[in-house]
């Protein structure tokens, strides 16, 4: 951090009490705090020292003057913090859009792994990195190979290094591509996996094998298929939902409801790519149109020359939107001349009565 400084602050009155309910079970509300502001905070008693960027450091020792503020007795117990409140009590102090300069659109944010930076290869790579930073919900809509999976799983895999949050949810929608594989065998994780394979990947490159299994171990990582996520509530986490396109209008709105305080959310999807059942509309389509005015939501288009993989997938990706395209026209002028052909009909009908 540039500019470090410590910031000294003492919580009058004293009472033992309500610095216990201000830190929370275990000092959960001071780690939330240090996560979300990127700072570093000690106490004794009812002294505090905040350490971190000058600007961070002053608004978090003014939130915990004002959240101990909120603990003020009533009817002589003093008043419970829920980590919501603590989430949305930093949301309205407005610290986090102090911080905001590196990841304003247009400036080039890069991503650091363990293995190296990870470094958006045009512009609008980097317009989705920003707004994966700056939106709670983002969408990454576009061909294979644009790089969609891999920017958000290196942007998650960033911020629970950052420990911005505590863990990670990969998930997507167990749909075949236009193939009935049948009974898989094995248990459920063996049937699930070669859903998820890709997320594996992305993972395993930029964590390592080892690395990886130890956190899925300990339920850091979690890689489920969306049929899981119904009924939960997820805080704390930076979530993926990979292949939207195959999801229904029921269960894009399901997942969307399932997210909870201080979560992060990329949806990404490819809509040329949709394997649903015929007539079965797809969520992510839907999601399109209904939300987006949404503030806080970030729409992000990709075309084929976004492509980065081998240089002939985006000319693969451009042949197919020119037959696609092509081939609307034709429906057009069919259509058109359908119709000029039944007024033509009408007219000469009324003509003849």
């Amino acid at each position: 951090m540039s500019n470090l400084v410590s910031n000294e602050i003492i919580l009058e009155p004293e009472d033992n009490k309500r610095l216990s309910v201000l830190c929370g079970p275990f000092d959960d509300n001071i780690k939330q705090i240090e996560r979300r502001l990127g700072v570093e905070i000690t106490y004794r008693s009812n002294a505090f020292k905040v350490l971190g960027d000058a600007q961070q450091a002053e608004g978090a020792a003014e939130l915990l003057k004002q959240l101990y503020i909120e603990t003020q007795p009533l009817k002589g117990q003093p008043v419970e913090l829920t980590p919501e409140q603590v989430h949305l009590a930093i949301q309205e102090s407005k610290v986090l859009e102090q911080d905001n300069d590196a990841a304003r659109p247009g400036k080039e944010v890069n991503i650091k792994t363990k293995r190296g930076v990870i470094k958006p290869r045009n512009p609008n790579q980097g317009q989705y990195v920003a707004n994966i930073v700056n939106h709670d919900i983002t969408f990454g809509i576009g061909p294979a190979g644009t790089g969609k999976t891999y920017l958000a799983v290196a942007a998650a895999v960033d911020a629970l290094e950052r420990q911005e949050v505590r863990r990670i949810l990969l998930t997507r929608p167990a749909v075949e591509a236009g193939e009935k594989l049948g009974f898989l065998p094995g248990d459920l994780s063996q049937k699930v996996d070669p859903y998820l394979r890709p997320l594996y990947d992305a993972l395993f490159e930029m964590l390592g094998f080892e690395k990886v299994e130890k956190l899925m171990e300990r339920n850091v990582i979690e890689v489920a298929p969306l049929a899981y996520m119904r009924g939960r509530t997820l805080n704390d986490a930076f979530i993926i939902l990979d292949e939207s396109q195959n999801t229904t209008t029921e269960q894009m709105k399901m997942f969307l409801t399932r997210i909870g305080f201080n979560s992060k959310t990329v949806i990404t999807g490819d809509i040329t790519q949709i394997d649903l059942p015929r007539g079965a509309r797809s969520g992510l389509r839907h999601a399109i149109e209904v939300l987006k005015n949404v503030n806080d939501i970030s729409f992000n288009f990709f075309t084929a020359t976004d492509v980065v993989r081998h240089p002939v997938v985006a000319r693969i990706v451009q042949a197919y939107e020119r037959h696609d395209a092509e081939q609307e026209a034709l429906q057009q002028a069919r259509r058109e001349e359908a119709r000029q052909a039944a007024a033509a009909k009408d007219a000469a009908d009324k003509d003849a009565s």
